[in-house]
């Protein structure tokens, strides 16, 4: 079946994202786009995904949990799962490498953990968008050790991209999937995502994938099968 998706939204817990990214409002932004699936994916932390996730599961989108890993060249990855588990054990991993600098949020924004009631449960003290101690050589390999799939994030863009840091795109790095939004000059298979800090800016049902079933089994199947080699 085909289901319309956007990999790429940053929450509330993201300084650089909006307060208005609550759990509930991503999700019933995502439905009136008119998408089935998407994924919660903040600057190196998940912990906003278990509301999002809740949220989805009872109207009817599904939600994966994911995060945008920043190595320590500042090029950033996204990191999709189909358990919530496995991303949390790519953040604790990356927990004692993370640059510990305290949040400053009248400067880049407050950083909120919420339940799926959109309740303030807590608030990230450490600032998250620095680099996470983890060099790009070992994110791929790292990711897909703890059961995920690594894409490096908006390839076509200098800031953050993995082609505009690197100069060029590295095929020996072990990532089988980019996010890109036009022709990058990179022959592998891609996803096109949002990057949404603000809600308006969530995709429409544009760009999609085909699964077997709409669940995020079968989404994060069909991911498997489109970086193997498959189409979107």
């Amino acid at each position: 079946m085909k289901l319309f998706y956007d990999f790429h939204i940053h929450s509330c817990l993201s300084p650089c994202g909006d307060e208005d990214s609550t759990p509930n409002n991503i999700v019933n932004m995502a439905l009136l786009k008119g998408l089935n699936a998407i994924a919660l994916s903040d600057h190196n932390t998940g912990k906003n995904c278990p509301a999002a996730m809740a949220v989805g599961k009872k109207n009817g989108l599904v939600v994966l949990p994911a995060m945008e890993l920043t190595t320590c060249e500042d090029i950033h990855i996204l990191c999709l799962f189909e358990k919530y588990e496995d991303l949390q054990k790519l953040e604790n991993h990356i927990q004692d490498t993370r640059l510990k600098i305290r949040n400053r949020p009248e400067v880049f924004g407050r950083q909120l953990i919420m339940n799926e009631n959109d309740e303030v449960t807590g608030e990230e003290e450490t600032l998250l968008i620095v680099s996470s101690g983890v060099s790009v050589d070992e994110a791929a390999a790292l990711v897909k050790g703890f059961g995920g799939i690594p894409v490096p994030a908006h390839i076509d863009k200098q800031a953050n991209g993995i082609v505009g840091i690197l100069g060029a795109f590295d095929y020996g790095l072990g990532f089988d999937i980019v996010e890109c939004a036009g022709d990058a000059g990179v022959n592998l298979p891609k996803i096109t995502d949002s990057d949404a800090h603000y809600l308006w800016d969530i995709s429409e049902a544009e760009h999609f994938i085909e699964a077997e079933t709409c669940s995020a089994h079968g989404v994060f199947e069909a991911l498997k099968k489109l970086a193997g080699g498959g189409k979107a």
